[in-house]
C-alpha cells in the first residue's frame, strides 16, 4: 500500500494521520458561522476540511410522509420528513468557492462529498483535489464510477455495506481508473457507540482491499479514533462544531473546536508510538540504566569474611553485578577489606 498525495499531504502509515475536519450541515446555514468554522478546523489544527455537496431535490424526492418522514423515536432528525432536513443541511453551492479559497487561505485542504453526478460536475469546476463518498452512497455504481474517472484520490466511507457490496464498489472504481482508494470503516448511526466501532475490521480490510483504511467516527470524543489509529488508520473524519448545544444539524455527535485540537494531537501522538518492533534500551533510556538495581556490599566486610543474604544485596543503582550472580557469591569469602556502598565486582572474590 503506497503513500496517497491529497494536495500538498502525503497519506501513509509513515506520516501523522490525515485529520479530516466535517463540517456537514453544522453551519446553520450561516456562511459567517461557515467561515468560523474553517477558522476553528484550522486552529486546532486539522488537515483537512470537508463539505458535502447536493440540494434536496438532488438527493431526496419533495414528498413529506409515509417512507420520506422520518419516525424512528432514537433518530436526531425525528418528525422532519427528509426533503426539510436535507434544506436544513445543505451547503448552499454557491457557498463552496468561497469557503475552499478561504479553508486554502488557512492551509487547509478542502474537497467535498458528492452525493449525485450533478454534484460531480460542479465540483470538477472547482478543481477539488480529491472525492469522498459517504456511507449511504457507497453501493452507487454510476457515482462511483463519475468519480473514478476524473483520475483523483477517493475516500470511502464503508458503512452499512457488507463484505460482497464492498468488493463490488472497489472493482467498479478501480475498473473506472480510481488508483489511490481509501477505505474509512464506519458505523452509520449518529451518534454512534463506540460498542459498534468493530475497529478489528481496520487491519482486515486493508489487507482484503490492498489500500488504505482510516476511520468516519461519528462516536462521542476522541478515544475511538485513537485507538483506530493503533490499528492501522491512516485518515481519521469527524465532524465539528462551534458549539455543541447550538442546535444546528449534526451538533449532537460532532466535536467542539477544543476537541477536534485534542483528536489531531491524540492520534499524532498514538501513531508516533506505533514505532516498531524494539527490545533493550532506546536512546533516551541509556541514562536509565544507571539506575537498575545491581549487587552492593551492604555493611562494611573484612577479607575472609563470607558473603550473606545480608552484607550482599540486590539494590539501586545498576553499577555492580547483575542480581542474577548473587548466587555464585554467597557462602563464599571476601579477598580483601571493603567499606558498605561498595559495588560488588568479580574482583573480591
Amino acid at each position: 500500500m503506497s503513500e496517497i498525495r491529497i494536495g500538498d499531504k502525503l497519506i501513509g502509515k509513515a506520516h501523522t494521520p490525515f485529520i479530516i475536519a466535517e463540517m456537514s450541515g453544522n453551519h446553520g446555514q450561516s456562511l459567517d458561522k461557515a467561515m468560523a468554522l474553517v477558522d476553528a478546523a484550522a486552529a486546532a489544527g486539522a488537515h483537512a476540511l470537508k463539505l458535502q455537496t447536493y440540494t434536496p431535490d438532488t438527493i431526496t424526492l419533495d414528498v413529506h410522509d409515509n417512507e420520506f418522514y422520518i419516525q424512528d423515536p432514537h433518530s436526531l432528525w425525528q418528525g422532519n420528513s427528509l426533503y426539510k432536513l436535507y434544506q436544513a443541511a445543505m451547503t448552499p453551492w454557491e457557498w463552496h468557492k468561497p469557503i475552499f479559497d478561504y479553508a486554502k487561505s488557512k492551509g487547509l485542504i478542502a474537497f467535498s462529498s458528492p452525493f449525485d453526478l450533478t454534484a460531480v460536475d460542479f465540483l470538477e469546476q472547482l478543481d477539488v483535489p480529491c472525492y469522498k463518498i459517504a456511507s449511504f452512497e457507497n453501493s452507487d455504481h454510476g457515482l462511483l464510477a463519475a468519480v473514478a474517472k476524473t483520475g483523483k484520490p477517493i475516500i470511502v466511507s464503508t458503512g452499512m455495506a457488507t463484505q460482497a457490496e464492498l468488493a463490488e464498489s472497489v472493482q467498479v472504481l478501480r475498473d473506472n481508473g480510481c488508483k489511490d482508494l481509501i477505505l474509512l470503516k464506519c458505523t452509520s448511526n449518529y451518534p454512534a457507540r463506540p460498542v459498534d466501532a468493530n475497529l478489528r475490521t481496520i487491519p482486515h480490510l486493508a489487507e482484503l482491499f490492498n489500500c488504505q483504511v482510516g476511520l468516519s467516527d461519528h462516536t462521542p470524543g476522541v478515544g475511538v479514533a485513537v485507538a483506530a489509529v493503533a490499528l492501522g488508520a491512516t485518515v481519521v473524519e469527524k465532524h465539528f462544531v462551534l458549539d455543541r448545544n447550538g442546535g444546528e444539524v449534526d451538533a449532537e455527535f460532532s466535536l467542539e473546536p477544543h476537541e477536534l485540537k485534542m483528536l489531531v494531537e491524540e492520534t499524532s501522538r498514538a501513531s508516533d508510538a506505533l514505532g516498531k518492533v524494539h527490545y533493550g534500551c532506546t536512546e533516551k533510556e541509556l541514562a536509565s540504566r544507571r539506575l537498575r538495581r545491581s549487587l552492593y556490599i551492604a555493611k562494611d566486610m573484612k577479607k575472609g569474611d563470607l558473603f550473606t543474604k545480608e552484607n550482599l544485596r540486590s539494590v539501586r543503582p545498576g553499577l555492580g553485578l547483575d542480581p542474577k550472580y548473587i548466587s555464585l557469591f554467597l557462602g563464599r569469602s571476601i579477598n580483601k577489606d571493603v567499606n558498605m556502598g561498595t559495588a560488588l565486582d568479580w574482583s573480591l572474590i
